[in-house]
């Protein structure tokens, strides 16, 4: 009985340890895009709520979800469709993604409907713009 209550003693002040350890770590940067959303272009949630404009955003973002070669920050970029133009909101990590982008919205929308609002982060340049 002795050596489990010293056995559960251990385990207590070893977690207490351990907790007091993990409180002291920063807190990590969270990813917000609140300040890059300020503007006058309007954001997704103000888009139109016509049936065309839907259609247009749905069909540029599976085609960019349907490209696994591009990064999260890609994946989650904005798309805001209003009477058949697309804007095209957000960080991605290169050029490369960049052009992708816009060339997948290009295809659906047309050349002259596009707005290319986009923005190249390289890895790790996102701890200095949390500030």
């Amino acid at each position: 009985m002795r050596g489990m209550l010293f056995k559960s003693t251990a385990q207590f002040l070893t977690t207490a340890a351990l907790a007091g350890a993990l409180s002291m770590l920063p807190a990590a940067p969270q990813s917000d895009n609140t300040k890059n959303n300020k503007g006058d272009q309007p954001t997704a949630d103000q888009a139109k709520n016509s049936t065309t404009d839907r259609d247009l955003m749905q069909k540029i973002r599976q085609s960019i979800m349907d490209d696994k070669s591009l990064s999260t920050y890609a994946h989650n970029i904005k798309i805001i469709a209003q009477d058949g133009k697309v804007t095209l909101k957000g960080p991605v990590r290169s050029d490369d993604e960049k052009t992708a982008i816009v060339s997948k919205a290009t295809e659906v929308a047309g050349a002259a409907n596009v707005t290319d609002e986009l923005t190249v982060k390289a890895e790790g340049s996102d701890k200095s713009s949390q500030q």
